[in-house]
């Protein structure tokens, strides 16, 4: 399975830490109303953690493996050729996905054709500056079947939303010892290299293309000069 590092690696210390700030960010996250539906693309098997499914009537977890929570429902899918129609789905949810998808740019074309206008969409993604997220990733190739899996940098992925136009809004980094978010216009300017990961909050746009037609120039029309006081000149002769 692709993902098993991703569940070996909390279950260290430091994963553990890291999967509790990770469980409270997407809490906070959803905000969308119960009555939506929400996609998360990539079972994790701690969903209750940060989703109330009895609540959540419409919140679905497509794995290709089957993982997630059970008191969810679950469609057992690949990623980059999602069974949804378009515009369908208010809000998804990709945690640690991207990074062992070796479809990811289709996976994103798929996100964005299944979303609807003005949906949400949050990734958490390894930071691959992060000297612990690293050693992980060298220790796993060493191994005789390494796991296929491929950092993503945060300045990428946002050049892909936005050809996708996706308008980012929130940029979230995760520490061991805290969590900070930057907002609007810094998004681009403001990121941490001792971040263990990173998550992006986006929202997709949908731009209405104005025809423009031409203008026709208008025929100019004949005007009597003092037509209007010409009866009133008549009768004062008189």
């Amino acid at each position: 399975m692709k993902r098993n590092f991703l569940f070996t690696c909390y279950r260290t210390a430091r994963g553990e830490l890291l999967r509790r700030l990770e469980s409270d960010y997407l809490q906070r996250s959803i905000t969308v109303s119960c009555k939506q539906t929400i996609l998360q693309i990539g079972g994790l098997g701690w969903e209750k953690d940060f989703i109330d499914c009895s609540l959540y009537k419409n919140y679905i977890i497509l794995d290709s493996h089957g993982v997630g929570s059970e008191e969810a429902k679950k469609i057992q899918a690949e990623p980059y050729r999602l069974p949804l129609q378009c515009d369908s789905v208010d809000m998804i949810i990709l945690s640690h996905l991207l990074e062992f998808d070796a479809n990811r740019l289709q996976t994103m074309r798929e996100v964005e054709r299944v979303l609807k206008p003005e949906g949400v969409l949050v990734i958490l993604n390894f930071n691959p500056w992060n000297l612990w997220i690293t050693y992980q990733y060298l220790w796993e190739i060493k191994k005789p079947d390494p796991c296929r899996w491929r950092l993503i940098r945060r300045s990428r992925l946002l050049d892909w939303l936005k050809l996708l136009n996706f308008e980012v809004t929130l940029s979230t980094e995760f520490n061991f010892n805290s969590v900070i978010s930057t907002h609007g216009q810094y998004i681009a300017h403001r990121y941490s290299v001792t971040a263990v990961a990173y998550a992006i909050k986006a929202i997709k746009r949908r731009y209405n293309v104005i025809p423009l037609t031409p203008v026709r120039e208008a025929k100019p029309r004949l005007v009597l000069v003092n037509s209007i006081n010409s009866s009133t000149q008549l009768n004062y002769h008189d």
